[in-house]
């Protein structure tokens, strides 16, 4: 019998982690190629040989998703895999409405063939868009178990951008290893916090051996997610962070709904600078969805050493990018500082936009007058401190999760906005983790 031949279309995580555990020695399968989309630069590369196994001896091109069409004819391919995160349902339906025209099956894998199980107990922190607080959360629940005592893995969502071969299993416990690894700026984003907090940050290709890798050294792995993808373990806590800023994205974009229905608690965040209404919106959700779980109400409190230096003067807002771009926030946390201390003007950054910045801006065209702190490599971040100095603002505020400065080379001075979990009232994720057994 001849194998099915078959497209995963992606952006370089969760493709490559379905094929890894569900494709690579399944001879009932012949994966023809990966689509790339949502991060500039993936397309053109090969999935490595020695990543994709025996069946695989020449490794698997990666095509752009702009091709799709063509792909299906050219290999006659007969299943197209969907395998990214945070789009919305309607978009999620049109791709497959394209794939079933050219006369391929459409397929979305479930949670059953994907998540691996663990030796140690596994914590999920996930959400139903990015920029909903999954960070600050992971970051509150690993202080609770490492003020008792244990060793903590936080395992990250995969961000290979650069050698997929060399990525496969990546171990961070101090900031130098984010230099040895090459790390972009979203990977510092999601790493650095992190490290800065004393814990152990593991992240990479294979899911598998990255797992088994961390279990040697921890009592408990916390699955720290990315974008609003579900978990590649089997957890036995689950946890789903939700925004009550986009209040209906809650139940409307894939496969953050997924999320949350399948949620042992859910935390609503940013409750001190939501509206009541967004507020109720979310809770009516939930209770459609999933009545069944524990709901806890949590503040993200934003901190600065120097808060005073934005009074009265012209700002440049630097947000996390993905969170502008594919996550359609329209503010952030370096907003909200910088209007709530008194910011004379906000600085649209579009007329100084150069280069892949510019192109960004042309991308996400709603994105409006902030600037998103894209990375993915040496060209972008050289194009993202040209952007800041061509700017006329008298103090740039950086509202993405890591200190820019660390990075590129700004001249005017600098506002780090830094922010947290705070849980308001009870339950309290700290008499969860009790309640499990895993706080004493």
């Amino acid at each position: 019998m001849s194998r099915i031949r078959t497209i995963i279309m992606g952006a370089a995580g969760r493709d490559f982690h379905n094929f890894n555990v569900f494709f690579r020695t399944n001879r009932t399968y012949e994966v023809v190629a990966f689509t790339a989309t949502q991060i500039p630069g993936i397309e053109g590369r090969r999935y490595p040989a020695v990543l994709a196994g025996e069946l695989y001896p020449n490794g698997i091109p990666i095509e752009a998703e702009r091709d799709l069409d063509q792909l299906i004819k050219q290999h006659n391919v007969q299943q197209v895999v969907f395998a990214y995160s945070d789009v919305s349902h309607e978009y999620v339906m049109h791709l497959a409405s394209r794939v079933n025209a050219r006369g391929a099956d459409f397929v979305l894998m479930g949670t059953g063939n994907t998540m691996i199980a663990s030796t140690k107990p596994v914590i999920s922190i996930c959400a139903v868009r990015t920029g909903s607080g999954k960070s600050q959360t992971t970051r509150r629940i690993a202080s609770l178990l490492k003020a008792q005592g244990k060793t903590v893995a936080i395992i990250r969502h995969p961000m290979p951008y650069g050698d997929l071969a060399r990525q496969a299993v990546q171990r961070f416990s101090t900031l130098d290893d984010l230099v040895t690894h090459q790390c972009t700026i979203e990977e510092r984003e999601e790493y650095e916090h992190h490290l800065e907090q004393g814990m152990l940050v593991y992240a990479g290709v294979d899911y598998e051996r990255i797992l088994r890798q961390a279990e040697q050294e921890a009592d408990v792995i916390l699955w720290d997610g990315g974008n609003n993808d579900t978990p590649f373990y089997r957890p036995d806590l689950e946890i789903v962070v939700v925004d009550p800023h986009r209040p209906t994205h809650a139940d409307t974009f894939y496969p953050g709904e997924t999320n949350l229905r399948r949620a042992h608690v859910i935390v609503i965040n940013k409750i001190d600078t939501a509206s009541p209404e967004n507020i109720a919106t979310v809770r009516g959700i939930i209770e459609r969805c999933n009545p069944k779980a524990l709901v806890i109400d949590a503040a993200s409190p934003l901190s600065s050493p120097n808060f005073q230096d934005i009074r009265g003067k012209r700002v440049l807002v630097v947000e996390d990018g993905p969170t502008l771009t594919h996550g359609h926030m329209r503010y952030g946390a370096g907003t909200i500082a910088a209007k709530k201390h008194g910011a004379k003007e906000l600085i649209d950054p579009r007329p100084f936009a150069v280069g892949e910045i510019a192109t960004t801006f042309k991308t996400y065209p709603d994105i409006g007058i902030l600037l998103p702190a894209m990375g993915y490599g040496a060209k972008q971040i050289a194009d993202l401190q040209a952007t800041i100095a061509a700017s006329n603002a008298e103090v740039v505020v950086i509202g993405t999760p890591i200190d820019l400065s660390r990075i590129i080379s700004i001249k005017q001075p600098t506002v780090k906005v830094g922010y947290s979990l705070q849980e308001l009232g009870s339950p309290t994720l700290a008499e969860v983790l009790t309640e499990r057994g895993l706080l004493r």
